[in-house]
């Protein structure tokens, strides 16, 4: 039951959030049908549905997993390390003026690549398999999607914009790392 809600959940919070994957005309045919009001309250009803059933579907194939495979030990280390990395992605995101933005143009889809491609070295059960392939694949796609887009112009990037996107990656990872990997997902990264 718990892989059967895994893959529903996916389908659901991946595939809204890949409308625009083949074009925008499936997102704003939808927009004109609904208006932007209705547009945005069903993209968000759906992505919450999506992403509890997920959650809660990955959490009951934990319960009861089906190993696929057994990583080695030093995956887990390797998959850290691509933490850091995604985590700076991600502060990259959302820091202003930062030289990582500015060159990458999509810092988190390109965390979450990085994200799902850690967990799938260092897991090796299906439901690991089904969660992080899934997001693999879609980021793969939106990434390839949005640099086809033109992206908007932000502020002229500096010295100071990048150091602080490190310094809040790093902090978010120490922090993610140390604390909330296990208190969210109850497994510490550096166990073993």
């Amino acid at each position: 039951m718990g892989l059967l809600m895994l893959l529903l959940g996916l389908v659901l919070f991946l595939g809204v959030h890949a409308l625009r994957v083949p074009g925008d005309h499936w997102r704003e045919a939808l927009i004109q049908k609904l208006g932007m009001g209705r547009y945005k309250g069903l993209y968000t009803a759906v992505s919450i549905t999506g992403f509890v059933l997920l959650v809660v579907g990955y959490g009951q194939a934990r319960l009861d997993p089906v190993f696929l495979w057994s990583p080695p030990t030093a995956t887990r280390h390797i998959a850290a390390l691509l933490m850091l990395f995604s985590m700076i992605l991600l502060a990259a995101a959302f820091v202003p003026a930062n030289h990582i933005k500015a060159k990458l143009q999509h810092p988190m889809t390109l965390a979450v690549k990085v994200w799902a491609l850690a967990h799938l070295l260092a897991n090796g059960t299906l439901a690991d398999l089904l969660l992080f392939g899934s997001f693999l694949v879609w980021a793969v796609l939106v990434f390839k999607s949005a640099r086809k887009r033109s992206s908007p112009i932000g502020p002229t990037p500096s010295k100071v914009g990048t150091m602080m996107t490190v310094v809040v990656g790093v902090l978010a990872w120490l922090v993610f790392a140390a604390w909330l990997h296990v208190a969210l997902v109850g497994i510490s990264p550096f166990a073993r």
